[in-house]
């Protein structure tokens, strides 16, 4: 995130005095976090979308994750309902995530969220 701001902010920012770790504190890692945060959230609903994977890729015994529970429930009742319910789960874990980063996603482009260095 750092890297993606222009070295023009830095010298603006040395040029009315601050020093270098001013410069950092105030404006160079505000702007960072706020073009760094949209695509971490992203990041992070992307990770919880792809936990249901996790079964194909090797779980342990002891571990347990709602694909795994829903294919138990499947496998003792042979009634779909509970891929149904485990499909649902995810959703009720997702849409509110992807909601938030689009609030926030709005909310920093729109300059009312602040970074708070």
């Amino acid at each position: 995130g750092i890297q993606s701001i222009e070295r023009g902010q830095m010298e603006a920012a040395r040029g009315l005095g601050l020093g270098y770790m001013q410069s950092m504190r105030y404006v160079i890692v505000p702007q960072a976090v706020r073009r760094v945060i949209p695509p971490l959230m992203n990041e992070f609903v992307i990770l919880i979308k792809d936990t249901s994977l996790i079964a194909f890729l090797g779980l342990s015994y002891a571990q347990r994750d709602l694909f795994t529970v829903g294919s138990q429930g499947y496998s003792q009742f042979f009634n779909a309902t509970f891929y149904v319910a485990s499909g649902l789960g995810y959703l009720v874990v997702t849409l509110p995530l992807i909601r938030l980063v689009t609030w926030v996603e709005k909310r920093l482009r729109s300059g009312l969220l602040g970074a708070v260095a």
